[in-house]
C-alpha cells in the first residue's frame, strides 16, 4: 500500500508501477498559496535552510521568523532570485551580474528569494 512506502525511491517507484503522477507537489503548492504563505532561504557554507512566511512580509519580519533578535536589529536584506542563482550558477556570478540586491526595511520578501540578513543587536543595560 502506499501509506507503507517509507522512501522517496519506493514512492517513485509504486507511481510508475501503477503508471500513476503523485499529486503531492500540487497540493502542497496549491494548500500555501491557498493560506498566502511563501518561501525563503538562506544559505551558509554548509547548509541551506528553507523558511516559510506570509505573502507580503517584509524583509524584517522574514528576518524575525529566524530569530527575534534579526527583526529588532535588522539592518539590510541582501538578496538574489533562485531563478537568476539557477541560470548563473553561483553567487559570484550573480554579484557580477548586478542582480544581488540590498534591500532595506521596506522590501516585500518574494518567492524562491535567497536571503542572508544582516543585523545588529547591542545588548541592553544593566
Amino acid at each position: 500500500t502506499p501509506i507503507s512506502l517509507q522512501s522517496d525511491e519506493e514512492r517513485e517507484a509504486y507511481c510508475k508501477e501503477m503508471g500513476v503522477q503523485s499529486a503531492l507537489p500540487k497540493i502542497i503548492t496549491t494548500g500555501f498559496s491557498a493560506i498566502q504563505l511563501i518561501y525563503f532561504f538562506t544559505a551558509g557554507a554548509d547548509e541551506v535552510k528553507c523558511w516559510s512566511i506570509r505573502k507580503s512580509y517584509k524583509a524584517p519580519q522574514a528576518a524575525g521568523t529566524i530569530h527575534t533578535d534579526f527583526e529588532r536589529g535588522f539592518i539590510c536584506a541582501e538578496v538574489m532570485k533562485y531563478a537568476d542563482l539557477k541560470e548563473l550558477g553561483t553567487e559570484g556570478e550573480v554579484k557580477n551580474k548586478g542582480k544581488y540586491k540590498q534591500e532595506g526595511k521596506t522590501y516585500v520578501v518574494e518567492d524562491g528569494d535567497i536571503i542572508h540578513f544582516k543585523f545588529n543587536v547591542t545588548s541592553k543595560g544593566k
